[in-house]
């Protein structure tokens, strides 16, 4: 399981890393190219004293609901002032992969399909979900599941997530 990072840090998979449960383990002087599968970050908007069991339920079900698999997600990604949201931070320990957080006016400056007044108020940008999850994807990422909203009973929703896929990697191993 890789160690939840922060802002900055962005580890890519290897593929010794991922043959590490095959049937066969790769050579130990064997090259560890990068995998040429692009995968899938999970853009996350959430509320002061969101659980990890609301946001990972969330994730889960807007997976299932796209015919995605929670395999496929590499990262998680929200705005630098949610990073440190114990929820959020827990959630991505328990999909074992980073959470990323980017600043408001970086998240401010992605063309998104569902703007928000309540996160332009409260967080200075008018999406985190969505354009956290594009702005994580780098050039020629693409929207897959737009803002969704969870649904917990008797009170409103504490997160949202946006699923977005990273772009093929070309030939010099720039996204």
């Amino acid at each position: 399981m890789e160690s939840v990072t922060r802002a900055g840090a962005h580890p890519e998979p290897s593929v010794a890393a991922a043959s590490a449960s095959a049937s066969e383990p790769m050579a130990p002087d064997a090259p560890t190219p990068s995998l040429p599968c692009p995968g899938l970050v999970v853009g996350v908007g959430a509320g002061r004293g969101v659980s990890a069991g609301e946001v990972t339920g969330l994730i889960r079900r807007t997976l299932d609901g796209a015919g995605l698999s929670v395999c496929e997600v590499v990262e998680l990604a929200t705005v630098e002032g949610k990073a440190d949201e114990p929820g959020l931070v827990a959630a991505a320990a328990r999909l074992g992969v980073p959470l990323r957080g980017y600043g408001a006016a970086a998240l401010a400056s992605v063309a998104v399909p569902s703007p928000s007044e309540t996160a332009l108020t409260t967080v200075g940008t008018p999406s985190v979900a969505e354009a956290a999850a594009l702005l994580a994807t780098g050039p020629g990422g693409e929207m897959l599941v737009p803002k969704t909203k969870s649904e917990p009973r008797g009170r409103p929703a504490r997160a949202t997530c946006a699923i977005a896929r990273r772009g093929k990697r070309g030939q010099d191993g720039q996204r």
